[in-house]
């Protein structure tokens, strides 16, 4: 289900202070990328991901690619960074940086 303005609005706000998770360089998804996707999504609900990918093109795709992967819906972009959300039904409350910064 696509995020709400206001999810996004929320999302936003609390992505504005996360370090980056995972790098990505040259649009390269391996495995290992993925894998870390996958586990940093679970954990965090919430993550910001770098892209060092010079061409804009080519990092849209890639983000879109990781979102595609990991069943995530993507809040923004901005730059060289992406902020992604996936909800975890069962999330652990003190890893989610949903759970952490909310209210």
């Amino acid at each position: 289900m696509p995020l709400t303005q206001e999810q996004k609005k929320q999302f936003k706000s609390i992505g504005h202070h996360l370090k980056p998770v995972l790098i990505v360089a040259d649009g390269d998804l391996t495995e290992g990328v993925l894998a870390e996707l996958e586990r940093a999504l679970a954990d965090h609900e919430l993550i910001k991901v770098q892209l060092r990918i010079t061409e804009r093109e080519a990092r849209l795709t890639a983000i879109s690619q990781l979102c595609k992967a990991g069943n995530a819906d993507l809040v923004q972009v901005i730059g060289k960074m992406a902020l992604i959300h996936r909800k975890n039904p069962k999330v652990n409350k003190n890893l989610s940086n949903v759970h952490r910064h909310h209210g």
